[in-house]
């Protein structure tokens, strides 16, 4: 597609498993990779409320985990704005609930930006994704 890539890896807590994307993704071609600390964020606004209000899913665990999509998203549109990009990407196949949560985020935050999504687009699955990347030198892990 062209253009400047800057990739963004939010920590929420993870903190060491954060450094080795950095450098898989400069290592990838990526133009920038920024790694924002949002796990203060993450707790407070997001985590903490939805344990104080008993959210679970399907009654067994917090709901904590999808609820930070909304906030990757939110840092994703910030990142776009500061450095001028006119779109967002992200990974998600046409499976699963993320993809909604990251779609819906980021036109809600800046309808301006188009939102990519290679993987669903081509039809891809985890698997096949992670396949492509692999016939290109990205290593899954």
């Amino acid at each position: 597609m062209g253009g400047e890539v800057i990739t963004l890896a939010a920590d929420l807590g993870q903190g060491d498993e954060l450094e080795p994307i950095r450098d898989k993704a400069l290592k990838s071609g990526a133009d920038k990779a920024l790694v924002v600390d949002a796990t203060e964020n993450f707790v407070r606004d997001y985590a903490f409320p939805a344990i104080q209000a008993n959210a679970l899913y399907e009654n067994r665990y917090p709901l904590s985990t999808a609820l930070a999509r909304p906030l990757i998203a939110k840092l994703l549109v910030e990142a776009a704005e500061e450095y001028g990009a006119d779109a967002v990407a992200h990974g998600c196949t046409g499976k699963g609930n993320d993809q909604v949560r990251f779609d819906v985020a980021i036109v809600a935050l800046n309808p301006a930006l188009k939102v990519l999504a290679p993987a669903r687009e081509w039809g891809m699955s985890r698997e096949e994704t992670i396949a492509y990347g692999e016939r290109f030198g990205i290593a899954s892990r």
